[in-house]
Protein backbone atom coordinates (compact mmCIF):
# COMPACT_ATOMS: atom_id res chain seq x y z
CA UNK A 1 0.00 0.00 0.00
CA UNK A 2 2.84 2.24 0.87
CA UNK A 3 4.50 1.97 -2.38
CA UNK A 4 1.21 1.75 -4.07
CA UNK A 5 0.34 5.54 -2.38
CA UNK A 6 4.13 6.70 -3.69
CA UNK A 7 3.19 5.74 -7.02
CA UNK A 8 0.37 7.40 -7.48
CA UNK A 9 2.22 10.79 -5.78
CA UNK A 10 4.74 10.06 -8.74
CA UNK A 11 2.06 9.52 -11.41
CA UNK A 12 0.75 12.58 -10.85
CA UNK A 13 3.21 15.06 -10.47
CA UNK A 14 3.55 15.98 -14.66
CA UNK A 15 6.28 17.95 -14.86
CA UNK A 16 5.82 21.29 -16.93
CA UNK A 17 8.74 22.60 -19.36
CA UNK A 18 11.19 25.06 -17.72
CA UNK A 19 14.79 25.72 -16.26
CA UNK A 20 15.64 26.00 -13.45
CA UNK A 21 18.41 28.79 -13.02
CA UNK A 22 21.64 27.56 -12.60
CA UNK A 23 20.99 23.96 -12.68
CA UNK A 24 20.72 23.32 -16.83
CA UNK A 25 17.90 20.72 -15.70
CA UNK A 26 14.05 20.38 -16.81
CA UNK A 27 12.59 21.87 -13.72
CA UNK A 28 9.52 23.11 -12.72
CA UNK A 29 8.77 25.83 -9.38
CA UNK A 30 5.76 26.40 -7.61
CA UNK A 31 5.34 30.08 -6.19
CA UNK A 32 7.60 30.98 -3.79
CA UNK A 33 6.41 30.79 0.08
CA UNK A 34 6.83 33.39 2.68
CA UNK A 35 9.79 33.46 5.24
CA UNK A 36 9.77 37.34 5.54
CA UNK A 37 10.36 40.06 3.77
CA UNK A 38 13.78 40.51 2.79
CA UNK A 39 15.70 43.95 3.06
CA UNK A 40 18.09 45.77 1.29
CA UNK A 41 21.77 45.13 2.31
CA UNK A 42 20.58 41.70 3.19
CA UNK A 43 22.17 38.32 1.76
CA UNK A 44 21.48 35.25 2.40
CA UNK A 45 23.08 32.09 1.81
CA UNK A 46 22.40 27.80 2.66
CA UNK A 47 24.30 26.95 5.82
CA UNK A 48 26.87 24.59 4.39
CA UNK A 49 27.89 21.38 6.70
CA UNK A 50 31.14 20.23 6.88
CA UNK A 51 31.55 17.03 5.33
CA UNK A 52 34.85 15.92 3.93
CA UNK A 53 36.05 12.44 3.99
CA UNK A 54 32.74 11.31 4.90
CA UNK A 55 30.58 8.47 3.22
CA UNK A 56 27.48 6.39 3.40
CA UNK A 57 26.53 3.92 6.40
CA UNK A 58 23.54 2.61 6.29
CA UNK A 59 21.56 1.73 9.32
CA UNK A 60 18.04 0.69 11.36
CA UNK A 61 17.30 2.64 14.27
CA UNK A 62 13.83 0.55 15.41
CA UNK A 63 13.48 -3.37 15.15
CA UNK A 64 12.33 -5.79 17.86
CA UNK A 65 13.58 -9.30 18.91
CA UNK A 66 12.14 -11.65 20.77
CA UNK A 67 13.26 -10.22 24.15
CA UNK A 68 9.83 -8.09 23.58
CA UNK A 69 7.56 -8.99 20.98
CA UNK A 70 9.47 -10.24 18.18
CA UNK A 71 9.54 -12.98 16.43
CA UNK A 72 13.06 -13.88 16.46
CA UNK A 73 15.72 -14.08 18.62
CA UNK A 74 18.40 -11.10 18.64
CA UNK A 75 21.49 -13.10 16.91
CA UNK A 76 19.07 -13.86 13.88
CA UNK A 77 18.08 -10.67 13.31
CA UNK A 78 21.29 -8.98 13.51
CA UNK A 79 22.25 -11.65 11.14
CA UNK A 80 19.38 -10.52 8.95
CA UNK A 81 20.39 -7.30 8.73
CA UNK A 82 23.90 -7.83 8.36
CA UNK A 83 23.18 -10.08 5.56
CA UNK A 84 21.01 -7.47 3.75
CA UNK A 85 23.94 -4.85 3.60
CA UNK A 86 23.22 -2.59 6.80
CA UNK A 87 26.61 -1.41 8.59
CA UNK A 88 24.40 -0.51 11.93
CA UNK A 89 22.19 -1.46 13.64
CA UNK A 90 19.64 -0.49 17.21
CA UNK A 91 18.11 -3.60 18.95
CA UNK A 92 15.12 -1.36 19.98
CA UNK A 93 12.95 -3.61 22.17
CA UNK A 94 9.90 -2.43 24.72
CA UNK A 95 11.38 -1.68 27.79
CA UNK A 96 14.06 -4.05 27.41
CA UNK A 97 17.97 -3.50 27.03
CA UNK A 98 19.00 -6.34 24.38
CA UNK A 99 22.69 -5.70 25.46
CA UNK A 100 24.98 -5.79 22.04
CA UNK A 101 27.85 -7.31 24.26
CA UNK A 102 26.20 -10.52 23.93
CA UNK A 103 26.68 -10.29 19.97
CA UNK A 104 30.08 -9.08 19.97
CA UNK A 105 31.18 -11.79 17.89
CA UNK A 106 28.94 -10.44 14.64
CA UNK A 107 30.53 -7.44 15.10
CA UNK A 108 33.39 -6.13 12.81
CA UNK A 109 34.73 -3.29 10.65
CA UNK A 110 31.79 -3.24 8.28
CA UNK A 111 28.76 -4.05 10.65
CA UNK A 112 27.85 -2.19 14.28
CA UNK A 113 25.33 -2.77 16.66
CA UNK A 114 24.56 0.02 18.92
CA UNK A 115 22.66 -0.47 22.05
CA UNK A 116 19.01 0.71 22.37
CA UNK A 117 15.46 0.60 23.72
CA UNK A 118 12.03 2.16 22.43
CA UNK A 119 10.53 3.40 25.73
CA UNK A 120 7.18 2.43 25.92
CA UNK A 121 4.45 4.28 28.30
CA UNK A 122 1.24 6.03 27.94
CA UNK A 123 -0.91 9.17 28.79
CA UNK A 124 -4.47 8.19 29.17
CA UNK A 125 -4.11 5.25 26.55
CA UNK A 126 -2.58 7.16 24.03
CA UNK A 127 0.72 5.48 23.31
CA UNK A 128 4.18 7.38 23.56
CA UNK A 129 6.91 5.42 22.20
CA UNK A 130 10.64 7.05 22.40
CA UNK A 131 13.43 5.22 21.43
CA UNK A 132 16.48 5.84 23.22
CA UNK A 133 19.70 5.11 20.86
CA UNK A 134 23.49 4.47 22.56
CA UNK A 135 22.39 4.38 26.19
CA UNK A 136 24.55 2.19 28.97
CA UNK A 137 21.30 0.25 30.20
CA UNK A 138 17.24 -0.03 30.27
CA UNK A 139 16.21 3.24 30.88
CA UNK A 140 12.12 3.03 33.08
CA UNK A 141 9.54 4.87 31.06
CA UNK A 142 8.02 7.77 32.35
CA UNK A 143 4.74 9.16 33.00
CA UNK A 144 3.46 12.80 33.36
CA UNK A 145 0.37 14.72 34.69
CA UNK A 146 -0.15 15.60 30.67
CA UNK A 147 0.61 13.95 27.55
CA UNK A 148 3.36 16.92 26.41
CA UNK A 149 4.89 16.25 30.20
CA UNK A 150 4.36 12.52 29.29
CA UNK A 151 7.13 12.55 26.04
CA UNK A 152 9.00 15.21 27.41
CA UNK A 153 9.59 12.75 30.15
CA UNK A 154 11.06 10.05 28.35
CA UNK A 155 13.44 12.32 26.07
CA UNK A 156 14.49 13.30 28.39
CA UNK A 157 15.20 9.64 30.21
CA UNK A 158 16.89 9.38 27.11
CA UNK A 159 19.43 12.82 27.29
CA UNK A 160 20.45 11.82 30.97
CA UNK A 161 22.15 9.38 30.30
CA UNK A 162 23.60 10.71 27.17
CA UNK A 163 21.65 8.79 24.69
CA UNK A 164 20.09 10.25 21.73
CA UNK A 165 15.99 9.97 21.00
CA UNK A 166 13.70 9.70 19.06
CA UNK A 167 10.20 10.37 18.69
CA UNK A 168 8.48 7.11 17.08
CA UNK A 169 5.03 6.56 15.09
CA UNK A 170 2.58 10.30 16.29
CA UNK A 171 -0.09 8.33 14.30
CA UNK A 172 0.03 5.24 16.08
CA UNK A 173 -2.96 5.03 17.42
CA UNK A 174 -3.51 8.27 16.77
CA UNK A 175 -1.81 9.52 19.62
CA UNK A 176 -0.62 12.76 19.33
CA UNK A 177 0.20 15.53 16.53
CA UNK A 178 2.42 18.33 15.25
CA UNK A 179 0.75 20.74 17.83
CA UNK A 180 1.84 18.56 20.84
CA UNK A 181 5.34 17.70 19.22
CA UNK A 182 5.74 21.74 18.80
CA UNK A 183 6.30 21.72 22.26
CA UNK A 184 8.65 18.78 23.18
CA UNK A 185 11.87 20.21 23.23
CA UNK A 186 15.39 18.94 22.83
CA UNK A 187 14.60 16.62 20.50
CA UNK A 188 16.42 16.61 16.83
CA UNK A 189 14.48 13.31 15.23
CA UNK A 190 11.01 12.29 13.78
CA UNK A 191 9.89 9.12 12.32
CA UNK A 192 8.55 10.69 9.25
CA UNK A 193 8.01 7.01 8.04
CA UNK A 194 7.37 3.65 9.78
CA UNK A 195 7.71 0.07 8.01
CA UNK A 196 4.48 -1.06 10.41
CA UNK A 197 1.12 -1.60 8.89
CA UNK A 198 -0.98 0.12 11.41
CA UNK A 199 1.36 3.27 12.03
CA UNK A 200 -1.01 5.83 9.62
CA UNK A 201 1.68 7.01 7.86
CA UNK A 202 -0.26 8.68 5.30
CA UNK A 203 -2.95 10.33 8.10
CA UNK A 204 -6.36 10.33 7.85
CA UNK A 205 -9.32 12.42 8.03
CA UNK A 206 -8.53 15.77 9.57
CA UNK A 207 -5.00 13.82 11.04
CA UNK A 208 -1.97 14.77 8.90
CA UNK A 209 0.41 12.67 7.92
CA UNK A 210 3.85 12.54 9.14
CA UNK A 211 5.60 14.18 6.67
CA UNK A 212 3.04 17.18 6.61
CA UNK A 213 3.80 16.63 10.48
CA UNK A 214 7.50 17.28 10.20
CA UNK A 215 6.93 20.45 7.31
CA UNK A 216 4.65 21.51 10.30
CA UNK A 217 7.47 21.85 13.10
CA UNK A 218 9.99 22.91 10.37
CA UNK A 219 7.78 25.74 8.81
CA UNK A 220 7.43 26.93 12.93
CA UNK A 221 11.39 27.07 13.03
CA UNK A 222 11.74 23.67 14.99
CA UNK A 223 15.08 21.79 13.51
CA UNK A 224 13.97 18.28 13.53
CA UNK A 225 15.34 15.47 11.09
CA UNK A 226 13.01 12.88 9.52
CA UNK A 227 13.94 9.35 9.70
CA UNK A 228 12.76 6.30 7.99
CA UNK A 229 12.76 2.70 9.96
CA UNK A 230 11.35 -0.84 9.55
CA UNK A 231 10.04 -1.27 13.16
CA UNK A 232 10.27 -5.00 12.05
CA UNK A 233 8.56 -7.70 14.34
CA UNK A 234 7.95 -10.29 11.82
CA UNK A 235 11.47 -12.26 10.53
CA UNK A 236 9.20 -15.76 10.28
CA UNK A 237 6.96 -16.81 7.23
CA UNK A 238 5.69 -14.48 4.73
CA UNK A 239 6.81 -11.07 4.11
CA UNK A 240 3.34 -9.35 3.47
CA UNK A 241 1.79 -6.17 3.83
CA UNK A 242 0.17 -6.63 6.53
CA UNK A 243 2.99 -7.87 8.71
CA UNK A 244 5.75 -6.17 10.04
CA UNK A 245 8.91 -7.07 8.57
CA UNK A 246 12.36 -5.70 8.04
CA UNK A 247 13.74 -3.52 5.03
CA UNK A 248 11.21 -1.46 4.31
CA UNK A 249 12.54 1.79 5.80
CA UNK A 250 16.48 2.91 6.71
CA UNK A 251 18.51 5.64 6.75
CA UNK A 252 22.06 6.48 5.54
CA UNK A 253 24.14 8.69 7.56
CA UNK A 254 27.41 10.11 6.52
CA UNK A 255 30.46 9.80 8.69
CA UNK A 256 33.90 9.17 8.12
CA UNK A 257 33.63 6.22 10.10
CA UNK A 258 31.94 3.32 11.84
CA UNK A 259 31.70 4.57 15.09
CA UNK A 260 28.37 4.63 17.37
CA UNK A 261 29.80 8.18 18.52
CA UNK A 262 30.01 9.67 15.37
CA UNK A 263 27.14 8.15 13.38
CA UNK A 264 24.54 9.49 16.21
CA UNK A 265 25.93 13.22 16.26
CA UNK A 266 25.69 13.23 12.55
CA UNK A 267 22.43 12.10 12.79
CA UNK A 268 21.26 14.86 14.83
CA UNK A 269 23.19 17.12 12.60
CA UNK A 270 20.50 15.85 9.95
CA UNK A 271 23.75 14.42 7.89
CA UNK A 272 21.83 11.96 6.43
CA UNK A 273 18.91 10.77 4.26
CA UNK A 274 15.91 8.30 5.16
CA UNK A 275 14.78 5.74 2.55
CA UNK A 276 12.32 3.16 1.65
CA UNK A 277 14.84 2.15 -1.28
CA UNK A 278 16.34 5.13 -3.44
CA UNK A 279 19.72 4.99 -2.61
CA UNK A 280 21.80 8.36 -3.07
CA UNK A 281 25.03 9.04 -4.06
CA UNK A 282 25.57 12.41 -2.82
CA UNK A 283 24.16 15.81 -1.47
CA UNK A 284 25.89 18.44 -2.22
CA UNK A 285 25.31 21.80 -0.42
CA UNK A 286 26.62 25.17 -1.41
CA UNK A 287 25.69 28.64 -0.44
CA UNK A 288 23.65 28.94 -3.20
CA UNK A 289 22.52 25.63 -4.66
CA UNK A 290 21.35 21.93 -2.81
CA UNK A 291 22.19 19.32 -5.21
CA UNK A 292 20.85 15.77 -5.18
CA UNK A 293 22.95 13.01 -6.90
CA UNK A 294 20.99 9.50 -7.23
CA UNK A 295 21.96 6.08 -7.57
CA UNK A 296 20.94 4.97 -10.56
CA UNK A 297 19.35 1.45 -10.43
CA UNK A 298 18.07 -0.44 -13.74
CA UNK A 299 15.76 1.55 -15.99
CA UNK A 300 13.79 3.36 -12.88
CA UNK A 301 12.93 7.05 -13.35
CA UNK A 302 13.35 9.88 -10.96
CA UNK A 303 11.80 12.63 -10.14
CA UNK A 304 12.87 15.37 -7.03
CA UNK A 305 10.66 17.67 -5.43
CA UNK A 306 11.96 20.51 -3.53
CA UNK A 307 10.01 21.27 -0.20
CA UNK A 308 9.66 24.45 1.44
CA UNK A 309 7.95 26.58 4.43
CA UNK A 310 4.53 24.98 4.81
CA UNK A 311 5.45 21.87 2.39
CA UNK A 312 4.91 23.73 -0.67
CA UNK A 313 6.38 21.91 -3.27
CA UNK A 314 8.97 24.97 -4.95
CA UNK A 315 10.61 23.24 -7.63
CA UNK A 316 10.49 19.69 -9.60
CA UNK A 317 12.98 18.08 -11.80
CA UNK A 318 13.56 14.94 -13.45
CA UNK A 319 17.13 15.37 -14.00
CA UNK A 320 20.28 13.44 -12.17
CA UNK A 321 21.25 15.08 -10.62
CA UNK A 322 18.75 17.31 -9.70
CA UNK A 323 19.48 20.70 -8.56
CA UNK A 324 17.88 23.64 -6.04
CA UNK A 325 19.20 27.30 -6.66
CA UNK A 326 18.40 29.53 -3.60
CA UNK A 327 15.91 32.63 -4.64
CA UNK A 328 16.22 33.79 -0.60
CA UNK A 329 12.98 33.49 -0.20
CA UNK A 330 13.04 30.51 1.37
CA UNK A 331 13.31 29.64 5.19
CA UNK A 332 14.91 25.41 4.67
CA UNK A 333 14.66 23.32 1.59
CA UNK A 334 14.34 19.67 1.49
CA UNK A 335 14.54 17.26 -1.12
CA UNK A 336 11.96 14.14 -1.95
CA UNK A 337 13.01 11.80 -4.61
CA UNK A 338 10.51 9.28 -5.75
CA UNK A 339 11.34 6.41 -8.22
CA UNK A 340 9.16 4.45 -10.86
CA UNK A 341 8.88 1.52 -8.47
CA UNK A 342 7.26 3.66 -5.55
CA UNK A 343 10.25 3.79 -4.02
CA UNK A 344 11.20 7.36 -1.52
CA UNK A 345 14.05 9.26 -0.03
CA UNK A 346 13.87 12.08 1.60
CA UNK A 347 16.60 14.11 1.79
CA UNK A 348 17.38 16.57 5.29
CA UNK A 349 16.31 20.18 5.44
CA UNK A 350 19.30 22.64 4.66
CA UNK A 351 18.26 25.94 6.61
CA UNK A 352 18.89 29.48 5.31
CA UNK A 353 20.65 31.84 7.03
CA UNK A 354 20.24 35.76 6.58
CA UNK A 355 23.01 38.64 7.54
CA UNK A 356 22.82 42.30 6.73
CA UNK A 357 25.82 43.15 4.74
Amino acid sequence: MIRILALLLFAACAPRPSVQAGSGAPATRAPAVESGPMHAGQTFRFEVPEVSGGRWFKGNTHTHTLNSDGDTPPEQVARWYRAHGYAFLVLSDHNVFTDPAQLAHLADSTFLLIPGEELTTSFQRRPVHVNGLNIPHVIAPRQDSTLVGTIQANVDAVREVRGVPHINHPNFHWAFDHRVLAQVRDDKLLEIFNGHPHVHNQGGGDVPGLEAMWDSLLTRGKRIYGIAVDDAHHFQGEFAPERSNPGRGWIAVRARRLDAGEILRNLEAGQFYASTGVELEDVVVTPSTLRVHIRQRGDFRYRTEFIGSGGRVLARSDANPAVFTLTGEEAYVRARVLDSGGGAAWVQPVFVTRDQS
